[in-house]
């Protein structure tokens, strides 16, 4: 049986190629030969994840006549890829894209060191923020000042407190998408959404198709479940999402459940448009495909005018709600701390829901409910968030400044929102970054996390949680680490075991 999940056609793979022609080498670079040139350019954009790891290519005919160049040239790169491990064939089943053994994908992300373990350590591995004060204080007082009645229960809401669902389907309702309390059930995080989500509808062995890159701790999540997971390439810097790359998908791996995240993206900041919106739900819903749309950067955007005319919901354009499981929390736009999400879907998908969670964590509990609840109907959350948005849009500013001091040659694009950049690490290895910015005194979770199966090897991800010295701080560290990198100063692999947010 094939060990492909998804294909890349030879037009397709000849746009990627030539892209990589814009980046010409240094004075007195001399060219490899052509096959060596190709087989570099695949591996790169493997690694990079712009050809996501176990995808078909094209057959050596197709390609050479797409690159106008001979078939002995496709063959020996094809020959060449095989010999390095980034690529496996088989006779009747092509040839797919790999990843060598020896360079295995770190399983999980870094774990957030706490606050009293941190000392001199810049720790930018988590996308998170303080507590918007004065606000957690009154939620937690005003929640207490509501408790009584629930203390007289026996406080079990598999599906959330009454009074929170309906205050969340009123927000959906108020931005033109008619929400019953019935489509609402609160769930432990977006985690715990997206947990009860995958275990709903995805068993062991099931096809999931997902953003490349994605959310570290999602991919992961998936892993555990005993998901396949299938990565759709993410098109060019902000660009959102591939579309071509997803009806190929959909179509072709028949995928139960896809997972993405329209607004800010995680890690990339991008902001996918009314009609990549209207157009990957049309393909999910003719594919068959229950599309999960991840909204916890949704309220992040970081000008008025984009606030005022941010792009529909992606349930917004799946008015039956037969296609389109959305996910939103109070952790990325509020507090961390603050573990309340929640799902909106078909009321026989939130029963389907309700009734599994009998069998994992019963219930959310109720005073982060009514905290929730509290600045959702006082008015604190608006004012929370544009707090949140105006500490996160200043740390940005502050970090891009530093960046193009100490590092001008790292390329990223600057989002509008969300809470996190994502860097093309000017040709180095983003899991050495991270290794030897430990020994530094920065902590960063590199490009591979974010992949399937070893891709973004030359990325990092940094968040938008530090401003002003510290920013220059952490900038100047990560350039110390560049120079130890570049220098072949290295220690062992990159620790596994922790988490990103």
């Amino acid at each position: 049986m094939a060990r492909w999940t998804s294909a890349v056609g030879a037009a397709q793979l000849a746009r990627l190629l030539n892209s990589q022609q814009e980046r010409p080498g240094g004075p007195g670079t001399r060219r490899p030969p052509a096959y060596r040139a190709l087989a570099d350019g695949i591996r790169l954009l493997v690694l990079e994840g712009r050809v996501p790891v176990a995808a078909r290519l094209p057959a050596e005919r197709e390609l050479a006549l797409a690159l106008s160049v001979s078939r002995t040239t496709v063959a020996a790169a094809y020959e060449t890829l095989r010999t390095e491990g980034f690529l496996e064939s088989r006779r009747g089943a092509g040839s797919w894209t790999a990843v060598p053994a020896g360079n295995p994908l770190p399983a999980r992300g870094l774990e957030p060191l706490p606050p009293e373990a941190l000392g001199s350590m810049i720790d930018l591995g988590c996308a998170a923020l303080p507590a918007p004060e004065p606000w957690l204080t009154r939620a937690v007082s005003g929640a207490l000042e509501d408790l009584p009645p629930y203390a007289h229960t026996h406080g079990d809401y598999p599906a959330g407190v009454p009074a929170l669902r309906a205050v969340i389907a009123e927000r959906y309702t108020a931005r033109g998408i008619p929400t019953m309390p019935e489509q609402i059930m609160v769930t432990t995080g977006a985690m715990g959404a997206i947990d009860a989500i995958c275990h709903l509808f995805a068993g062991r062995g099931e096809r999931i198709a997902v953003e490349s890159p994605s959310y570290a701790n999602i991919l992961q999540l998936m892993r555990e479940a005993g998901a396949r997971l299938v990565p759709v390439a993410m098109a060019e810097g902000l660009g959102g999402w591939d579309l071509d790359g997803w009806r190929q998908v959909l179509r072709e791996a028949a995928p139960r459940l896809a997972y993405v995240v329209a607004d800010f993206h995680n890690p990339t900041g991008a902001l996918a448009d009314d009609d990549q919106r209207r157009r990957l739900v049309d393909a999910a819903r003719a594919a068959g495909t229950v599309l999960v749309a991840d909204e916890t950067m949704t309220e992040l955007w970081f000008e008025e005018e984009l606030g005022r005319n941010m792009p529909r919901r992606m349930c917004g354009f799946d008015p039956a709600g037969s296609t389109v499981i959305t996910v939103g929390s109070a952790s990325k736009a509020f507090w961390a701390g603050m573990r309340i999400g929640w799902v909106r879907a078909a009321p026989d998908v939130i029963r389907g829901l309700v009734a599994a969670r009998a069998y994992a964590d019963l219930g959310t509990p109720v005073l982060e409910q009514l905290a929730v609840h509290w600045l959702f109907t006082s008015g604190g959350w608006e004012q929370a968030v544009a707090l949140r948005r105006s500490q996160a849009r200043d740390n940005r500013d502050d970090l891009l400044a530093a960046l193009r001091r100490e590092l001008p040659d790292w390329e990223y694009e600057v989002p509008a929102g969300g809470l996190t950049l994502w860097v093309r690490a000017g040709g180095l290895s983003g899991s050495r970054l991270a290794e030897v910015g430990e020994r530094v005194g920065v902590r960063v979770p590199s490009g591979p996390r974010f992949g399937v199966d070893g891709a973004f090897e030359g990325y990092l991800r940094l968040p938008f949680t530090v401003g002003g010295a510290v920013a220059d701080e952490a900038a100047a560290r990560l350039a110390s680490a560049a120079r130890l990198v570049e220098s072949g100063v290295t220690g062992g692999g990159e620790a596994s075991g922790a988490f990103v947010a």
